[in-house]
């Protein structure tokens, strides 16, 4: 499993719009073969960041396939007309877990 973090800075004024959004955006990324869990975190700090987490297969089922279908145009015509820079996107692979 490799877990997506994206950082995606929305303009100020437009969270509302953007909160919006997410609804079918989410379907789309949720609906993606090897697409696991989807969540999306809102900025407390910054209330115009949010923080989307992604679980994957595998890198590539994020960077070559989803990243190639036409439901990551559709996924970024959804959102994109609200951000005010490219989202900040890395993978991570688990090395620790632990519960409490």
């Amino acid at each position: 499993m490799v877990l997506e973090h994206a950082l995606l800075s929305v303009r100020p004024g437009d969270e509302e719009q953007f909160e919006a959004a997410l609804d079918e955006a989410l379907g789309v990324i949720g609906s993606a073969e090897g697409c696991g869990t989807v969540q999306v975190l809102r900025g407390v700090e910054s209330p115009s960041t949010y923080l989307l987490l992604v679980e994957w297969v595998s890198l590539e089922a994020h960077t070559e396939d989803f990243r190639s279908s036409p439901a990551f145009l559709r996924w970024r015509e959804l959102v994109s007309p609200w951000w005010v820079d490219l989202p900040v996107v890395e993978h991570f692979a688990t090395l620790v877990e632990r519960s409490g």
